[in-house]
């Protein structure tokens, strides 16, 4: 039995409140179960219960076990003193207040109905992958769509979460926080957190100077990712060295340390050269970037705002001085998807809110235009029966697993709560 569970049968008031008791007899009205805080504190607030004949308002606390009382240091603790009523799955020991009056005690497990925790032990059965593989196909519609929606916007959240750590550390720069976040999904998940290093030892406006001509921009980025060979052969690589030392010691940058960047098991586009070199070029293309993003109010102005190529030499390279096939290296579509996913619709949220403005219906339905993401998150999702449509549904996804499942929180997920009333 977890507590989790006692919350939930509490706070829908699962159980038949018909002739209950407390452990020594005295019989319980309960008017009002109180506010569920799921905070620090006792579970349920300003709850309004009768016991015997007196008439009491306070707190609520429950335990899979009255002893949990001592085990959870309560009695040492003055937010527990005006606790009216303890809620237990089993009675083992009495408690007492700091004044020694004895709490009285609800042992509930006897009023709870057995189709309840014959769903729940159902619900919570050992797994292969999530507690409701078996169950989640057949959740009602209604309830999923608007489940996927609560989880989007906690996903956004969360993720308004990074956006402002790096204001804090940019002086408030949205211009330079676009730039940290888009460096860090240009590095995708190997070489994300060193593209961000990069990103964040360079003042913006050295960027917006710089950005005016490509290669110096480039040079700058390949540099500071230390991508340079020790032995430069081809002309293009001495011209970007070259511009590389120069700027170092234009604006006096001092020497980082990074992690190398990795080229082991990526596909040739996704190289840290490639991919660095276009984030150089969008920059050349649009210095002013963050405006025009918050700005924009459709998909297709997105793309055009990242419809970049890398330079001539960037064609038939992938490694400096490696030649290799011709090739237009620009951004594809699908890569510009996980950039509106992970980077711009972040902080499109974020900006909104600092300015007190709510866009997430708007943000809704652009990512609902979306390609739907392709993981194993999703892959195992749609094996269960749950098909996701658009990249909207692939983010809700991801915080479902891994904010709920993963995290055994059944009981606050509404499929979980929706498969118990079942």
């Amino acid at each position: 039995m977890k507590e989790d569970f006692l919350h939930y049968i509490w706070q829908y008031k699962k159980f038949d409140f018909s002739n209950l008791a407390t452990v020594a007899g005295e019989s319980i009205t309960i008017q009002k179960c109180g506010s569920y805080l799921q905070q620090c504190g006792p579970d349920f607030f300003n709850a309004q219960i009768i016991i015997g004949s007196q008439k009491w308002a306070g707190n609520v606390e429950i335990h899979v076990r009255s002893s949990d009382w001592y085990l959870h240091h309560h009695e040492d603790d003055s937010n527990y003193e005006n606790v009216i009523l303890h809620v237990v799955w089993k009675y083992d020991m009495p408690v007492f207040r700091k004044d020694n009056s004895e709490i009285p005690v609800l042992e509930i497990r006897q009023y709870i109905p057995n189709e309840i925790l014959e769903n729940y032990h159902s619900l919570i059965t050992s797994k292969n992958w999530i507690y409701c593989e078996n169950q989640i196909v057949a959740i009602d519609s209604f309830v999923l769509e608007n489940w996927l929606e609560r989880l989007f916007l906690e996903r956004l959240e969360r993720k308004s979460i990074s956006v402002q750590e790096l204001l804090s550390v940019t002086e408030n720069d949205w211009e330079a926080v676009l730039f940290c976040m888009l460096a860090k999904n240009f590095g995708l998940n190997t070489n994300g957190e060193t593209f961000l290093k990069i990103a964040k030892s360079v003042p913006f406006s050295i960027i917006r100077k710089e950005s005016l001509e490509a290669a110096n921009l480039e040079s700058l980025l390949l540099g500071r990712a230390d991508l340079f060979p020790m032995d430069i052969q081809d002309n293009y690589t001495k011209d970007l060295k070259k511009r590389f030392d120069y700027i170092i010691q234009k604006y006096q940058l001092k020497r980082i340390i990074v992690e190398p960047v990795q080229f082991f098991k990526h596909r040739p586009d996704n190289f840290p050269t490639i991919r660095l070199a276009q984030l150089a070029m969008v920059y050349q293309k649009e210095p002013n970037l963050f405006s025009k993003l918050i700005a924009a109010r459709s998909l297709e102005e997105l793309y055009q705002l990242f419809e970049v190529s890398t330079a001539d030499y960037w064609q038939t390279h992938y490694q400096f001085d490696k030649e290799s096939p011709k090739k237009k290296k620009q951004l594809s579509k699908s890569f510009i998807d996980l950039l509106i996913i992970n980077t711009i619709i972040p902080i499109q949220f974020a900006y909104a809110k600092s300015q007190g403005k709510e866009i997430s219906e708007f943000l809704l339905a652009l990512l609902k235009q979306v390609t739907a993401e392709k993981n194993t998150i999703v892959g195992k999702f749609s094996d269960f029966g749950i098909k996701a449509k658009n990249a909207f549904e692939t983010q809700s996804l991801l915080q479902l697993k891994n904010e709920y499942c993963d995290k055994n929180k059944c009981l606050q997920c509404a499929l979980g709560i929706q498969l118990l009333k079942e």
